[in-house]
């Protein structure tokens, strides 16, 4: 039974900490007298610093943006605030992971909610601790803080510390533009096929499985950052998977409905369409978990006969193995699972704000704090990101789905585990997986860290070629080939490998966008070229213009 009054265990988690600690009382005070001697370390430094040009004694990580103004320096007082705070954030976090006799898992839980409230409390947070603030009010004569007003009060309407300026894009007219159709559409998805802008194209079709978390044009927005369209123009017939919105009608929708009449159904049109056998199958995020057990379901077919219908695969920042499953681990233990599934029991699905916010909260002092300072102390208007955008055009999840993923893959790991997980009447073992594969991770990746990504390469009995991006979940795989290049990547064979830092270092870090070395990969394997088939071919008239429909209902 979860606890009705501490469901993600904060309280629990906090109070263990602090119990161990009151339980050695020597270490206890060893501790502390480290965070009083650093602190009368700075006073005294900040005494006969000020007012002169010096460097900070506890200075700001140089990824933290919220005290990279010169004012934070300049000033005695604010300077005081700022270190002050950042060394007692330091110490109490070293601390937590510290705590003697307290399991692993429970130091990481109440860092992470200490971090949280910390993140909160920050002196850049409010306005007269915020020296930038104030001096865009005299700057601005006052109406820095009178725009500041408007903006919480818009978000206070609409329940959310706003990211973005919605008003500044149309999905269809700056969005999700690479001109196709929807071919084929179900109770799950739409089906997108992409118009050609080649004369011939590869015979084998690719078909991406977008993950159903958020909205699929995250791999097709404005025509520079979209994915679908460099493949398009690379000389590929392109199919997507567009997820219907769910609704309470949804609730008993399970992840075997998502495989067989989701993403199976999807290949069987694209096949069609294309007049091929094989498809090339490419999953992102949760897309890439559901083709990966897809794979093992089709080659774990008892009765044998047909050969599979996915040629080869690939898979973004995909986990396989939730061992260690990033950040989000914060959020996922027996009681934590069971408030979800009561939050969803009512409606019969879990809002998407609920996840929105998960996600924020995970890197709070970027998706949340940076936008509060900003919109209400500084008085801005939000910026026109497309990409963050995309990610506050949040999707709903249904109750069956999300309670049998977040228990059978998070919470028992049974995806890796061999003939554990039935899914389509079938106990999958990834170990059949023959097709070769394409794996990409991400270097900064906190959602799915890039060596759980890894683990992959050593359950399957095919060939793979595992690439490393740099940046992050979304960045690293929103890559385009730019002059002079952005990204970089290191890439190169991982069949049955095990150890992720190994292999880094066995292999180069090119300049550049993975979607070149992608592209490469795929012609070698998708076939001749041939003149491409029309938007659905003889037996699936289109039904809408792409975007199509469910990727408009919020």
């Amino acid at each position: 039974m979860h606890n009705l009054f501490d469901p993600f265990g904060i309280y629990s988690a906090s109070w263990k900490v602090l119990t161990a600690w009151l339980e050695h009382p020597r270490a206890l005070s060893e501790e502390s007298t480290k965070f009083w001697t650093e602190f009368w370390a700075l006073q005294n430094w900040q005494r006969t610093a000020a007012g002169a040009d010096h460097e900070d004694l506890v200075p700001p990580a140089g990824y933290d943006e919220r005290f990279q103004d010169p004012a934070w320096t300049e000033n005695p007082l604010f300077d005081t605030f700022k270190e002050t705070y950042l060394l007692y954030t330091r110490w109490l976090e070293d601390a937590i992971f510290a705590t003697p006799w307290v399991d692993d898992k429970i130091r990481r839980r109440a860092a992470f909610w200490a971090r949280e409230v910390l993140n909160a409390a920050a002196p850049s947070n409010f306005f007269w601790s915020n020296p930038v603030a104030i001096q865009r009010l005299v700057a601005s004569g006052g109406m820095s803080a009178v725009r500041g007003m408007a903006n919480l009060y818009a978000d206070a309407s609409k329940g959310t510390v706003s990211m973005v300026d919605e008003s500044q894009f149309k999905l269809g007219e700056n969005l999700a533009t690479t001109p196709g159709a929807v071919v084929f559409r179900n109770e799950l998805l739409e089906l997108i096929q992409y118009a050609p802008t080649t004369d011939r194209v590869h015979a084998v079709p690719i078909v991406i499985v977008a993950p159903w978390i958020n909205k699929y044009y995250i791999l097709d927005l404005e025509t520079k950052k979209s994915l679908v369209r460099f493949l398009v123009d690379q000389g590929f017939t392109v199919f997507i998977t567009s997820w219907k919105n769910p609704g309470r009608e949804a609730r008993l929708i399970t992840l075997d409905d998502y495989m067989l009449k989701g993403v199976l159904e999807a290949v069987h049109v694209a096949r069609n369409i294309c007049r091929v056998p094989r498809v090339h199958l490419a999953g992102y995020c949760i897309g890439g978990t559901i083709v990966s057990a897809l794979l093992a379901w089709l080659n774990g077919d008892a009765r044998g006969g047909s050969a599979p219908v996915v040629e080869h695969a690939t898979l973004l920042t995909t986990l396989v193995d939730f061992s260690r499953p990033g950040d989000i681990d914060v959020f996922l233990d027996e009681e934590s699972v069971e408030a979800i599934e009561a939050l969803m029991t009512p409606s019969g699905y879990l809002d998407g704000k609920f996840m929105a916010l998960s996600f924020r909260l995970l890197r709070s002092n970027s998706l949340i704090w940076r936008y509060w300072v900003q919109g209400y102390l500084y008085g801005e208007t939000p910026p026109p990101f497309d990409v963050l955008y995309w990610n506050t055009d949040a999707t709903r999840l249904p109750k069956a789905m999300h309670s049998f993923y977040l228990r059978e893959l998070y919470l028992n790991n049974k995806l890796v585990k061999q003939d554990e997980l039935q899914l389509g009447e079938r106990p999958i073992d990834l170990g059949r997986i023959a097709q070769p594969l394409y794996v990409v991770g991400t270097e900064q990746d906190h959602i799915t860290p890039w060596p759980s990504t890894f683990r992959i390469c050593q359950r399957v009995k095919g060939p793979v070629r595992y690439v490393l991006a740099t940046s992050g979940h979304i960045m690293g795989i929103l890559s385009p080939p730019v002059q002079p290049p952005k990204r970089r990547y290191w890439a190169g064979d991982a069949t049955a490998c095990d150890d992720p830092q190994a292999w880094r270092e066995s292999v180069e870090k090119v300049a550049g966008s993975w979607w070149n070395d992608w592209a490469d990969w795929l012609k070698s394997r998708c076939g001749e070229r041939l003149a491409p088939p029309s938007l659905g071919g003889e037996d699936y008239s289109p039904l809408a213009d792409a975007p199509g429909t469910y990727v408009l209902e919020r």
